[in-house]
């Protein structure tokens, strides 16, 4: 398919409040079209709440932003019309009793569906399917996923799928929409280092072919656009991506782009060992009180509201 072009971002003192204190707050980024931007730091730090609102899918409190020319919060239907999320614990995550092949049909209907133009929907049936099967194909083939790789090839459940096969799936339903920005949540969580190693090279190819790529992570790869929430990170200079971020909750050393703050929701302390339960917990309380319709929107993605 025709890489299509992606969107620009730049957020200038972005912050999210949510009735537990502030999810992240004095957010500055720059990113061109077609970047890698890492979003990094400890989980609970606000890492999620700013991957969604970046999307607009959650409502700011404070500072703008803007995606592909389009600025949050004002524009944020628009924003989630170009953007797409692959894995996003509670919003977007797969049915773990759909098989692989059953996941893929139903996004290339939803697209159909939904995105279609009318006259599109009059096109032969054989047309149509044509296209869906291209699109799919399309989709795996930029997320490196070989079904024949598979234990059962398409028909495997998704519940018996690897860390890494399970990401590069939902990347592929992501990409079947064509996004100008996809939103990849826990990028890092539970895999090896030759694992993340995979992982950033996917991502990194994704944004290489034209797609923005925006990824949650607790530890940049070298040469991505950084922005860091947590503890610490109002007083953090811009990173190297390359320095060594093993204790997210310090800053490493000054860097490439860089550009975030984020301060730690009231009652809940910043740790790195916070579990990966806490991040979602919080975005999920700030969802209620700030998103318009967009976390709807954002289930909606998988037909599964």
């Amino acid at each position: 398919m025709d890489s299509p072009h992606g969107a620009a971002v730049t957020a200038d003192d972005f912050g999210l409040k949510g009735p537990r204190g502030w999810a992240f707050r004095g957010v500055r980024l720059s990113a061109g079209a077609g970047s890698l931007v890492a979003i990094e730091g400890p989980s609970g730090s606000g890492r999620t709440c700013l991957l969604l609102a970046l999307t607009g899918r959650m409502r700011p409190s404070e500072g703008c932003a803007e995606v592909g020319g389009m600025r949050l919060p004002r524009q944020m239907a628009a924003v989630r019309r170009i953007s797409s999320l692959g894995p996003v614990p509670g919003v977007s995550e797969l049915d773990p009793a759909f098989t692989v092949a059953e996941h893929l049909r139903e996004r290339a209907l939803l697209q159909r569906r939904f995105d279609g133009s009318l006259r599109a929907l009059f096109r032969p049936r054989a047309e149509r399917a044509a296209e869906a099967r291209a699109r799919i194909d399309a989709a795996l083939d930029a997320a490196g996923l070989d079904l024949g790789s598979l234990p059962k090839g398409g028909r495997t459940s998704v519940r018996d799928l690897e860390r890494l096969e399970a990401l590069r799936l939902s990347v592929a339903l992501a990409l079947i929409s064509r996004p100008r920005m996809l939103a990849v949540d826990d990028t890092d969580l539970k895999l090896s280092d030759a694992g993340r190693a995979e992982v950033w090279e996917l991502l990194r190819s994704v944004a290489d072919a034209g797609t923005t790529v925006l990824a949650v992570c607790s530890q940049a790869p070298e040469g991505a656009v950084t922005v860091r929430t947590g503890a610490g990170a109002e007083d953090a200079a811009p990173a190297d991506a390359a320095a060594d971020a093993q204790d997210a909750a310090q800053p490493p050393a000054p860097a490439q782009t860089a550009a975030g703050t984020g301060t730690e929701p009231t009652g809940t302390p910043a740790s790195p060992d916070t579990t990966e339960t806490t991040d979602v917990t919080e975005t999920a309380d700030a969802a209620e009180a700030r998103t318009e319709e967009g976390t709807a929107d954002a289930f909606a993605e998988t037909g599964r509201a």
